[in-house]
Order: C-alpha cells, then sequence, then structure tokens
C-alpha cells in the first residue's frame, strides 16, 4: 500500500491511464452516468492516489482556487468497488484537506457532492451552501469546509 500526489506533469503515462479508468469505471459505468469525465482540469490538478498491490485503489483531484471555482476545491473522490469498506475514502479525504492546508495556505475547500454523500463530507466538516441539484442526472449539493 503506498500513497503518491503528484502535479499532472508528474504523472506517468501509466498513472494518468490508471486515473482515467478508475474514474471512468466508478462515476461512468458503475454510476451508469453519462458525463464528460476529461473536463480539462486535471492538467491544474493535484491528484491523490493510493496503490495497493501497483492497482489504482483510492483517488482524490484538488484543484486550485480560481479554476474550477473561487476556492479550493476537492473532487473525484473515489475507492475502487473492491477496495471499499477499508476506510481508504476517510484516509484520502483527510489527507487531501491536510494537503490543502499545510501546502497551499488554504482555509477554504469547496467541494460538489453526491447527495447521498452529504453525511460522509459534513464528517469532516463541510457545510452544505446550495440546495439539491440534479448534474449529469445524480441529486448533487454544494458544500464547503473552513478552517476553524
Amino acid at each position: 500500500m503506498e500513497w503518491y500526489i503528484k502535479s499532472f506533469q508528474e504523472l506517468t503515462n501509466n498513472d494518468l491511464y490508471e486515473l482515467m479508468k478508475a474514474r471512468v469505471d466508478v462515476f461512468v459505468v458503475e454510476q451508469e452516468c453519462p458525463y464528460p469525465e476529461l473536463d480539462n482540469y486535471d492538467q491544474e490538478a493535484i491528484h491523490y492516489f493510493l496503490k495497493i498491490n501497483n492497482e489504482m485503489a483510492a483517488i482524490v483531484r484538488i484543484l486550485p482556487a480560481d479554476t474550477k471555482y473561487q476556492e479550493v476545491s476537492i473532487g473525484r473522490v473515489m475507492v475502487k468497488e473492491k477496495y471499499r469498506g477499508n476506510g481508504y475514502a476517510q484516509q484520502i479525504m483527510k489527507k487531501a484537506i491536510e494537503y490543502v492546508v499545510n501546502v497551499w495556505d488554504e482555509s477554504i475547500i469547496k467541494l460538489q457532492a453526491q447527495e447521498h454523500l452529504k453525511d460522509f463530507y459534513g464528517s469532516f466538516g463541510f457545510k452544505q451552501i446550495s440546495p439539491s441539484y440534479m448534474d449529469d442526472g445524480i441529486p448533487h449539493i454544494d458544500m464547503v469546509w473552513k478552517q476553524k
């Protein structure tokens, strides 16, 4: 089990392929949601991921302020199905928040959450800031985390 944090430019070809394949497998195929996974934000992002036995297991994408939102944002949070139930989603979210606070010295993080994950993100201190809305056929809410 090994954690990685890389900019787009630091990703190897294999890393990039595995990231994209894992995200498409979960967000497009598993969730039956055809949407533009390749959204032109990956090039600006920090990619935090976990590999287990050299296989991509968990992923999060961190975007700097003034890219997708005015605030720093965390998105594309996912754990491959076979690795779920082991606490990797909690671990990668904690690591992503720590990165934003300790490396980028930012105190506000925004995310667009699938509505059924409100309590998961809420457990890290994210608060809902929008009513529920449909995005690509799935109910979503916007949430913000502020350092105390």
